[in-house]
């Protein structure tokens, strides 16, 4: 039976950056040059029959949960690259998919937000081999502030 995939990211758990200041750019930048972030998520997969016939229950029954890790790096403000892979079934093989792309992301400093889209391609091993390619857009918005305190942690 054909399977067909249902991707729901969960989370994007954490974001490391390390960036360092142009000339051009702002000290204070929000969306630098030279800066990795790390992408953990999650995924329910259904096949065609739950599909045909959704409900709830089919979902929780028959649907397989994966997690994913992903990298990107950003070497101008606007332009990146990133990786991606998946696993959903380690019995068979730990890793299902693997992806590269490219990214190209605007960023708005003024609003705190940055488009992007991306393009790329990548290897799914199981539950068969093939090649695929992929493309899409998204809204990068940046980790919250967390407030601050020169409080003491202890007396």
């Amino acid at each position: 039976m054909k399977l067909m995939k249902l991707w729901m990211t969960v989370a994007i758990c954490t974001t490391v950056t390390a960036a360092t200041a142009q000339s051009n750019v702002r000290n204070d930048s929000i969306f630098r040059a030279d800066e990795t972030s790390l992408d953990l998520f999650g995924s329910v997969s259904i096949g065609q029959e739950t599909i045909n016939h959704i409900s709830g229950r089919r979902v929780v029954d028959d649907g397989r949960l994966g997690a994913g890790l992903g990298m990107n790096h950003f070497f101008t403000r606007y332009f990146g690259i990133g990786a991606d892979a998946y696993t959903e079934n380690t019995e068979h093989r730990f890793l299902d998919n693997a992806s590269g792309k490219l990214i190209g992301r605007f960023p708005f400093e003024s609003i705190h937000l940055a488009p992007y889209v991306y393009g790329g391609g990548g290897r799914q091993f199981d539950p068969s081999e093939l090649w695929f390619g992929q493309a899409g857009a998204g809204l990068a918005v940046p980790p919250a502030t967390l407030p601050t305190s020169n409080a003491p942690l202890h007396e």
